[in-house]
């Protein structure tokens, strides 16, 4: 819709095609129905990319005060949350209103509900969906990624590359809920709705990510806002690492003379930075079997330094976006034309540009389709 409007405005002849049945549909579930539009503090350095220099172009020139203009233009009223998350007061169908309402006055055509069967170029291109054909001397690709195949997402982008000798990025589940194995589950699962405020790490050293947010134990594992951040950055095999207790030495008290140390005392301190039921989990598995000042300072270690190695994660029906995607070394980086085939964009999701939790995937969209949209 952001393409569209903007290829409007210049007086091109657009129509979007969507097979969904009204446009806009993960923008409604987005932010718990209230759309958490963009972030304040939006740079190139909060997305995951094989080029982490290919958004910034885009980036640069359609930036989060140029999107929440557009919003204030509607008198759509919004408040920050935290991390300079943006969000609806309202409703998140407020932000498709008013896509829908800017596409209409640059005279896009909207047509929903429709399959698209195959697409050709002989010369201009040839989109047969199943009832028309269609020609366009361009044709921009934003289908989205894998993520949430309940709410239509298809690998349609991914197969129009490939037919045009366009390379991709594998793909795999990012912002998602990791899983435990059996063991692992066995120790903590029955914690599920524990949370607490951690600092996770993950990934090899060339890209890692560390964040501080609230982790959740879940029925199957781990989530909350900092796990599904560090699982972007997560590889099959790899080890998570959480600091349960940042900021904090949480057993220093116990290394004075004359205090008792027992497992009751360790209880008692972790219980400043865990609820109890969690401070004495750990314990039972962390204890040591004497209580010298070195076993007590290889507990601090351990509760700063947690190495969880998950089974794997809640896979692409509980991703929140794609990993992955279009290849950036095939587009340029200011028009998002691909470098191959003229006339041929790819935008948003589909692209290898993975945003951060907290409105970055939703910037990038905007800019990357208004990339497109001043191009074409």
């Amino acid at each position: 819709m952001m393409c569209a409007l903007q290829a409007g405005r210049r007086g091109r002849r657009v129509l979007l095609l969507d097979h969904a049945e009204r446009v806009g549909k993960k923008i409604l579930i987005s932010g718990g129905g209230r759309c958490n539009f963009t972030n304040i503090h939006c740079r190139p350095e909060n997305f995951l990319s094989d080029n982490p220099h290919f958004a910034k172009s885009a980036l640069a020139r359609f930036t989060p005060s140029d999107f929440t203009a557009m919003v204030e233009k509607h008198s759509i009223r919004y408040h920050e949350k935290t991390l300079g998350q943006l969000f609806c007061d309202r409703s998140a169908q407020d932000i498709v209103t008013m896509l829908e309402r800017e596409c209409a006055e640059a005279k896009v055509t909207i047509a929903v509900g429709t399959q698209i069967l195959s697409v050709m170029k002989d010369g201009c291109f040839l989109i047969q969906t199943s009832d028309t054909l269609f020609q366009a001397n361009a044709l921009v690709v934003a289908t989205g990624g894998l993520s949430i195949p309940k709410m239509g997402a298809t690998g349609l982008g991914y197969s129009l590359a490939e037919q045009f000798g366009i390379r991709s990025v594998e793909c795999r589940p990012g912002l998602v809920p990791f899983v435990f194995s059996a063991e692992e589950r066995e120790r903590w699962c029955d914690l599920a709705g524990i949370s607490a405020e951690v600092v996770t790490a993950a990934g090899s050293r060339m890209k890692r990510g560390s964040f501080r947010e609230k982790m959740l134990v879940t029925h199957r594992g781990l989530s909350g806002p900092a796990i599904l951040q560090a699982s972007s950055y997560w590889q099959p095999g790899e080890s998570v690492v959480i600091d349960l207790a940042p900021d904090a030495q949480v057993f220093t008290s116990l290394l004075a003379r004359n205090v008792r140390r027992d497992p009751a005392a360790a209880v008692a301190v972790l219980r400043t930075v865990f609820p109890v039921r969690m401070a004495e989990r750990w314990n039972a598995f962390h204890a040591p079997p004497d209580w010298t000042n070195a076993s007590i300072a290889a507990m601090e270690q351990q509760l700063h330094a947690w190495h969880v190695i998950p089974a794997g994660t809640e896979g692409y029906a509980k991703a929140e976006v794609t990993v992955g995607g279009i290849d950036t070394a095939e587009l340029d980086a200011k028009t998002m034309q691909s470098r191959k085939v003229p006339g041929l964009y790819f935008i948003g999701e589909v692209v290898d540009v993975t945003g951060w939790l907290g409105g970055y995937n939703f910037q990038w969209a905007w800019a990357s389709g208004s990339a497109a949209g001043l191009a074409v």
